[in-house]
């Protein structure tokens, strides 16, 4: 191997071994950071004196969202108001939320399509009766019953986004895939922002068990067709100035799909929305850190930097590879000696995650199969740097016993008769 050819290896080797040490370095922070506790702030205003709206935005989720309903009417107040955004809705969905109590808003624009222009509808609507907090929140979800007063009251008592933990429960026939995939969606939506919140920094957004005071979230344009839109909207509203605070203790609960087509949509778009917001916002919130001189920006920046952890894994898992290749060559051993600490540094991540808050639900034996879980996630990573999904797609929901959903039935009759 000639010399030249070893100094630029070389070079790419030493980059991607400090790259890689840094976002684990950052990963770890968070983990740790994690681990201690932390002290509640005491909710200030009466929960009873506010007026809050939930919107519910929905694309034909009219097998599921009756137990969504139901859950958030029995936790609302006489003053508050349910809007379900029947969003270009081809079934019962807006039938089956007026059903279940709520108050519903359809629309149908098949050029502007998106979670995005949905809330965007629903916040129009309810600006001619503003309230004092807006809460969004998905429609195959499940909130607990303290969740939207806590949410309500440290947004007002703060004046800043409020974002809630969001946790993905398994399915009833789960496989040690589900069970990874719950502790990797725990570790982004619950670990790393505690540990940022321990830290006093800010969070993403996670887009379900949202809330936002009315001034704050008139402040930036929800209307857009970004895939991760949730993501894009916590983004602009830290430039603007309202950085969002996450809510530990305000718990909502998704479902992960059980079949693997459903599980790879929601996956990729996930995962396509955080890599293109990567590439788009990291530079602005850097610019606007320098300009601005507000730390929050560049930790946003930094902690928006790490990549998906089983995309964080596989980079580590190729350079060190290539570097030990490279070693036999004639190339430089300290980016083999630099990626092996990195190892060290995001198994010691992943244990301190999974010591506090993966215990119960991923047993110690079922972590053995990680390796093939990162296989399956390795084709959505090269579709991004071929075919990157840019518009929103829809999951496909587990098919819901139509008894359970107890009022499906009666909406079907009423559109019969």
């Amino acid at each position: 191997m000639s010399q030249l050819l070893i100094l630029g290896v070389d070079t790419v080797l030493y980059v991607g071994a400090f790259g890689i040490l840094f976002l684990s370095l950052i990963l770890l922070t968070e983990c740790i950071a994690a681990l201690f506790p932390t002290s509640l702030p005491t909710d200030q205003c009466l929960w009873q004196d506010t007026r809050v709206v939930v919107l519910v935005p929905a694309h034909n989720e009219a097998m599921g969202i009756r137990s969504t309903l139901v859950g958030l009417l029995a936790i609302l107040k006489k003053q508050d108001r349910l809007v379900v955004i029947a969003d270009n809705c081809s079934d019962a969905t807006a039938e089956v939320a007026r059903a279940a109590g709520a108050i519903v808003i359809e629309r149908q624009d098949l050029t502007r399509i998106g979670k995005g222009y949905a809330l965007d509808y629903g916040l129009r609507f309810t600006e001619t009766d503003p309230p004092d907090v807006v809460v969004i929140v998905d429609a195959d979800c499940q909130v607990e019953p303290k969740a939207i007063e806590t949410l309500t009251q440290r947004a007002l008592a703060t004046g800043r986004p409020m974002q809630a933990t969001y946790l993905m429960e398994q399915p009833s026939s789960a496989s040690p895939k589900h069970s990874i995939s719950a502790f990797a969606f725990k570790v982004k939506n619950l670990v790393r922002p505690s540990g940022l919140g321990r830290l006093g920094l800010p969070c993403l957004l996670t887009g379900t068990g949202m809330a936002f005071p009315w001034s704050v979230i008139g402040s930036v344009d929800l209307a857009s067709s970004h895939i991760v839109e949730d993501m894009k909207l916590g983004l602009d509203l830290t430039i603007a100035g309202y950085a969002p605070v996450f809510c530990s203790d305000a718990n909502v609960t998704g479902r992960l799909p059980q079949h693997d087509q459903a599980a790879e949509t929601q996956r990729t778009r996930w995962e396509h929305g955080h890599l293109q917001s990567i590439l788009t916002y990291v530079p602005v919130l850097l610019k606007a850190a320098l300009q601005k001189r507000r730390f929050d920006l560049l930790a946003l920046a930094l902690d928006l930097c790490v990549p998906p952890l089983s995309l964080l894994v596989v980079l580590w898992i190729g350079f060190s590879l290539s570097a030990l290749v490279a070693t036999c060559f004639g190339a430089s051993w300290i980016p083999t000696g630099l990626l092996a600490i990195t190892g060290l540094v995001l198994i010691s991540a992943i244990f301190a995650a999974w010591a506090k808050f993966g215990r119960a639900d991923l047993p110690l034996r079922e972590l053995l199969a990680i390796p093939f879980y990162i296989l399956w996630k390795v084709p959505l990573y090269f579709n991004f740097l071929i075919r990157p999904q840019k518009t929103w797609v829809r999951t496909e929901r587990d098919q819901v016993n139509p008894l359970q959903s107890g009022v499906i039935g009666g909406a079907v009759e009423l559109l019969d008769d």
